[in-house]
């Protein structure tokens, strides 16, 4: 038998604040990375090298993004720069099965 301890727990959960909804607030670059700034205090740091079309980018022409109306898609417009690309938010929060198929598992 063995001996479990328990701890007490200083706070209920409705003490805690859980986030219901991702949506961005700003957007910035550095080397390696895109951080999204989210409007709950979150940020997400995504590696560029999962984003070709920004990882091979100037770094100029990947500030030239617009947010979204919904504040959940960054959008690259190929008629004000040379990137010509979407990014969801949701798709860097959870994980998206679309591509972790292979033809077998159809």
């Amino acid at each position: 038998m063995t001996n479990l301890k328990w701890y007490d727990i200083p706070y209920p959960a409705s003490a805690y604040t859980f986030p219901r909804e991702a949506l961005l607030h700003r957007l910035r670059f550095d080397k390696d990375y895109m951080h999204l700034e989210l409007t709950d205090g979150r940020t997400l740091s995504v590696p560029l090298s999962l984003i070709p079309t920004l990882h091979n980018a100037a770094t100029e022409e990947r500030e030239k993004y617009e947010i979204s109306r919904d504040r959940k898609m960054i959008i690259w417009d190929p008629d004000k720069c040379s990137i010509n690309d979407e990014v969801r938010i949701d798709d860097y929060l959870a994980g998206s099965p679309t591509n972790d198929t292979t033809p077998e598992e159809k």
